[in-house]
């Protein structure tokens, strides 16, 4: 992640989505830190080979995934990474492939919610509010509507229960990505 990702905000979108994914991994009786490697890995060439083509096979995410096959990643893994980009047409067979892409979009809209906060805190992020800002297409408009959508349908889970439980992910590692809100500025001695 380190060596192929530079920018502080999309290491801390990989943190949230591992969180996510270790969260849903325990939630389907499944392997937390399996789970959580493909959430954290899953964009990690996205800053290198952006894809704005959107090529099945050249860039992110093919490109990384061919990296991780040579260096012998299990392939659950490498199909959940792919399946996250709708675009490379691999369908997600696996509960860990359908997390993957039911939580990638969702924890940049929650982030996205939290952030617009006075306390730049995920513990202040409520389910109706993500709900709600998901709905204004000015908001984040960079986190695909559709995609949410269709990932908690995959998923087979209520919208507003995979938001909740997505926020309750974040929660969890709001510090390592940088949700746990502004410190406060230090206070000013009074002038004599």
């Amino acid at each position: 992640m380190h060596e192929y990702t530079a920018s502080d905000s999309l290491r801390k979108h990989m943190l949230a989505v591992e969180a996510a994914m270790r969260a849903y991994a325990e939630h389907f009786e499944d392997d937390p830190d399996r789970w959580g490697l493909a959430g954290l890995v899953h964009d990690f060439d996205y800053e290198r080979y952006p894809n704005a083509a959107h090529s099945p096979t050249e860039e992110h995410p093919a490109w990384g995934v061919r990296l991780l096959r040579d260096r012998g990643w299990p392939e659950d893994i490498l199909q959940a990474i792919l399946g996250h980009a709708t675009y490379c047409n691999v369908p997600r067979e696996t509960p860990m492939a359908r997390a993957l892409f039911a939580v990638d979009e969702l924890t940049g809209l929650v982030t996205a919610t939290a952030l617009v906060k006075p306390s730049r805190i995920v513990h202040d992020v409520e389910a109706a509010s993500v709900k709600k800002k998901m709905k204004d297409k000015a908001f984040a408009r960079g986190v695909n509507r559709d995609d949410v959508l269709l990932g908690a349908q995959e998923l087979g889970v209520d919208l507003d229960e995979h938001i909740r439980f997505v926020v309750n992910a974040m929660r969890g590692v709001a510090e390592a990505i940088g949700l746990a809100g502004t410190p406060a500025p230090p206070a000013r001695e009074p002038v004599r």
